[in-house]
């Protein structure tokens, strides 16, 4: 969903996908906009689909470039698939080797030449192409050669002038090579933009967005993450839950599991999230499964998101616990995606499940929170991504579950590496226990906001033939802390040896 502004209607596609939808439907026509960021951030491909959106709008566009040559630009554009046939490139970057004379207009090098006599034959450029639109490649070269602080800003301001009064809207690029104090292109720009990228320690680099001015329109502000992929710049707007809201009928998913669903309360409520919580071989990701399996029975369509086991290995759990999973995966009622937090960053995880919901899935797992976790170099901020990314899904009548490893397998030191417990609207807690000299789990409800559910802690097993949940554990008491004291008899389930993985 876009913001909607009134006040400007008359927009132009920017052809950057995500980034007109931050902006409110696109730019603002006949200005110009700044876009700086350090080098490799993305600055000359964004510029590139610009101009090619216009192109296929059938407007003439311009490339002023004083720092990359034009075979430079076909580089970029054949390692995106792109041509730029018809698009004018005016190149005053001079080829080493090659002279400079007076006529030569097209092959400026800024070191050499004054710049009245580059914005000169700029000027001369654009009266013969008559672009729409126009990027100019960069700023921090014109700033070389204006020398002095004064003189820069009145050329800058010529510039802006001379493109306005042709009706252009034009990108200016900045490296942002000059002193952290030079505000003088901010506030000259109707807009500014930033583009920046983190390294973290391991993995791909963090891309992200912002702008920074966007005079006389309402757009979304913060950080956007984005990714440089083959085909150009792909921008992941950051979601705000309130503006996506749709009517569904509340209802009850259901196990199909007796035992289970009267542990619940009658079943986990639609457009609710689940946090299910334990220790690392529980059996956190088989009950998802099940309720992914139970949602393909009741008409509904699940996406499964995985970070922390391959597909092979998630298949072969399935088929070990008797869950064939082709028919399901083949018709698109089950989706699986294994999803790698060092490649992908958090916003672009939000924008898949997004397609998801968009796809009519009414069933999404994030499995596990703990691979989510690792996908937020600024880990301070999971909760409140986490929260609008549940709010979204909660609005979208969608249900959720979730995944948590705790550290450690037994007794009350297990811990979680972020808590989240308040966020989720119920929480399923996994345990370890010790009875007749075996190791047994158990399961309990310790959560729901939307009804009443079981107090109790019944025995939860997993074999070849699925998994099953007994009877509350009455002869026992502090099997949560994995320690338990008997006090009586109880019935236990039968026990398979040989039973199947318990993630």
């Amino acid at each position: 969903m876009t913001l909607s502004n009134q006040a400007t209607p008359e927009r132009i596609n920017s052809g950057i996908e995500g980034l007109d939808g931050i902006l409110g439907g696109g730019l603002p026509p006949h200005h110009i906009y700044l876009i700086e960021g350090d080098p490799g951030t993305g600055k000359t491909t964004l510029a590139l689909q610009f101009l090619l959106e216009g192109m296929r709008n059938g407007e003439p566009v311009l490339y002023i470039t004083l720092s990359e040559t034009k075979e430079e630009l076909h580089e970029v554009a054949r390692s995106h698939g792109w041509s730029l046939d018809g698009l004018n490139v005016f190149d005053l970057a001079v080829p080493e080797g090659e002279t400079v004379t007076e006529t030569q207009y097209t092959i400026f090098h800024p070191s050499e030449v004054e710049l009245g006599e580059t914005t000169k034959a700029i000027f001369n450029q654009v009266e013969q192409v008559q672009p729409k639109r126009v990027v100019f490649d960069s700023l921090s070269e014109m700033r070389m050669l204006a020398r002095d602080p004064l003189r820069y800003r009145r050329q800058i301001l010529a510039l802006k002038q001379f493109f306005v009064g042709r009706q252009c809207t034009v990108l200016l690029l900045d490296d942002r090579t000059s002193e952290a104090s030079d505000r003088q292109l901010e506030s000259l720009a109707h807009g500014v933009f930033t583009l920046e990228h983190n390294s973290p320690g391991y993995g791909a680099p963090q891309r992200k967005l912002r702008v920074l001015k966007l005079r006389g329109v309402k757009y979304r502000g913060g950080y956007h993450d984005f990714s440089i992929e083959t085909g150009g710049v792909k921008i992941f707007p950051r979601l705000v839950a309130r503006e996506h809201y749709q009517s569904y009928t509340p209802e009850p998913l259901f196990s199909g599991m007796g035992e289970l669903d009267a542990l619940t309360g009658g079943g986990i409520d639609v457009g609710t999230s689940t946090l299910i919580m334990g220790p690392a071989g529980s059996g956190k990701s088989t009950l998802a499964l099940v309720y992914a399996m139970a949602a393909v029975r009741q008409d509904k369509s699940a996406a499964y998101y995985i970070f922390d086991e391959n597909l092979a290995t998630f298949h072969a759990r399935a088929a070990a616990i008797g869950m064939d999973l082709k028919e399901d995966l083949e018709a698109g009622r089950i989706v699986v995606r294994q999803i790698d937090p060092a490649e992908l960053s958090a916003g672009q995880f939000t924008h898949l499940v997004q397609q998801s919901v968009e796809q009519e899935k009414s069933l999404v797992v994030i499995d596990s929170l703990n691979g989510y976790y690792q996908s937020m170099p600024e880990a301070k901020f999971l909760n409140a991504h986490l929260h609008e990314l549940l709010a979204y899904l909660g609005q979208q009548g969608v249900t959720t579950l979730i995944t948590l490893a705790q550290y450690g397998l037994l007794g009350m030191g297990m811990s979680a590496p972020v808590d989240v417990t308040y966020l989720a609207d119920a929480v399923i807690l996994l345990r370890y226990f010790e009875a007749d000299g075996s190791i047994r789990q158990a399961i309990s409800m310790v959560k729901k906001r939307t009804g009443r559910h079981e107090r109790t802690i019944r025995e939860y097993g997993i074999s070849s033939g699925g998994i099953s949940v007994g009877k509350p554990l009455q002869g026992f008491r502090s099997i949560l802390s994995g320690q338990p004291e008997y006090i009586g008899k109880t019935d236990l389930l039968d026990q398979e040896e040989g039973d199947a993985d318990k993630r």
